[in-house]
Order: C-alpha cells, then sequence, then structure tokens
C-alpha cells in the first residue's frame, strides 16, 4: 500500500474540496488515462485495488502509471471513546482528488483492452470517472 515515508506533521486537518484540479489533469505519460468528474478522497486501498485490477486485465503487457500518491492522514478515535481528550491517532492514508484529475494512465495495449482495464478499476474507485485519450483531452 502507498504511504509517506515521513511527514511533517502527524495529524492535519480534513480541509475542503472545493474547485477543479488545475495540476494533472492531462495525459502525460500514457495513451488513455482515467479521469475524476466529482471530488473525493481515495484511499491506499482503493488505489492499490484499482491498480491491481487494471494490471489482471493486461496481462502482463503494457505500461501503468499511478498519477496520485495518498499523502493526507486520516484519523479516528477508538470505538466507544467518550468526547474530548484529543485527536485520534492517524488510522489510513487518502489522496485528495477533484474534478479532472486523471488518476491512472495506460499505454502499450490496444485500445478496447485498455479502455476496459479503466472501465474495471473505475469500478474499485468511490468517483466517478471518464475515460479520456490523449487526442482527445479536454477538461471536466
Amino acid at each position: 500500500m502507498l504511504m509517506p515515508k515521513r511527514v511533517k506533521y502527524r495529524r492535519v486537518q480534513r480541509g475542503r474540496m472545493t474547485g477543479k484540479a488545475t495540476r494533472g489533469n492531462t495525459i502525460a505519460y500514457g495513451e488513455f488515462g482515467l479521469q475524476a468528474t466529482e471530488p473525493a478522497w481515495i484511499t491506499s486501498n482503493q488505489i492499490e485495488a484499482a491498480r491491481v485490477a487494471m494490471t489482471r486485465f493486461v496481462r502482463r503487457g503494457g505500461h501503468v502509471w499511478i498519477k496520485i500518491f495518498p499523502d493526507k492522514p486520516v484519523t479516528q478515535k477508538p470505538a466507544e471513546t467518550r468526547m474530548g481528550s484529543g485527536k485520534g491517532s492517524p488510522e489510513y492514508w487518502v489522496a485528495v482528488v477533484k474534478p479532472g484529475r486523471v488518476l491512472f494512465e495506460i499505454a502499450g495495449v490496444p485500445e478496447d483492452i485498455a479502455r476496459e482495464a479503466l472501465r474495471l478499476a473505475s469500478h474499485k474507485l468511490p468517483v466517478k470517472c471518464k475515460i479520456i485519450a490523449r487526442n482527445e483531452e479536454v477538461g471536466v
């Protein structure tokens, strides 16, 4: 699973997900990409599940790029704990995704296989996505 090696602060505030992605919203490496159309937190488990779904489908062919990284810790307090007594401990890591962000890219496989692999990956994610090609890029 993806997570940072070290961070400056152990706990961070939740923040907001307003607006559209201004960075990472175009295809940089591959031929086809999976672009988010709504904002969400995507956990490291979900990223890994989508990656596995794609690589299993293309069967050792092609090249897959993961364009997001979970660098935000999400804290939880233990079950049946009274209110107060500080913030909980970090439980898992998320990547903050805004609309327009390219999540995965794929190259080196035919178009129909690439689209099906990206479709399978999109089912593992908590956001609505669209599949884009390098030649038909437009903002969300």
